[in-house]
C-alpha cells in the first residue's frame, strides 16, 4: 500500500475593530454625586499621532473615560488539497 501526501493550505486572520462609545466620566464624583455629560461617542480632537488624538472633541475628556468596544472577527481561508497522481 502506497501512502499519498496531500497538501492542504489553511490560514486565519484576526481582525479587531476598536470603537469608543459613550463617556463614563463622573463629573460629580468630587461632591459625592453621579453625573455624566451625555457624550455618546468618542471623536478625536486631532489626527492620529498628535496630542489631540486622545482627547474627545465633543466632551473634552480623555479617551480612557469612554467605553471601549472591541469587535473581533476571525477570517479562515482554506485551499482544497492538491491531488498528485
Amino acid at each position: 500500500m502506497k501512502k499519498r501526501q496531500v497538501a492542504v493550505k489553511t490560514s486565519s486572520t484576526v481582525i479587531r475593530n476598536v470603537r469608543y462609545g459613550e463617556c463614563q466620566k463622573n463629573h460629580a464624583a468630587n461632591i459625592g454625586g453621579y453625573a455624566v455629560d451625555g457624550c455618546r461617542e468618542f471623536m478625536a480632537s486631532a489626527g492620529e499621532g498628535t496630542n489631540g488624538a486622545l482627547t474627545c472633541a465633543a466632551c473634552g475628556c480623555h479617551r480612557n473615560f469612554h467605553r471601549r468596544e472591541v469587535q473581533t472577527e476571525v477570517v479562515c481561508e482554506y485551499s482544497p488539497p492538491h491531488h498528485q497522481n
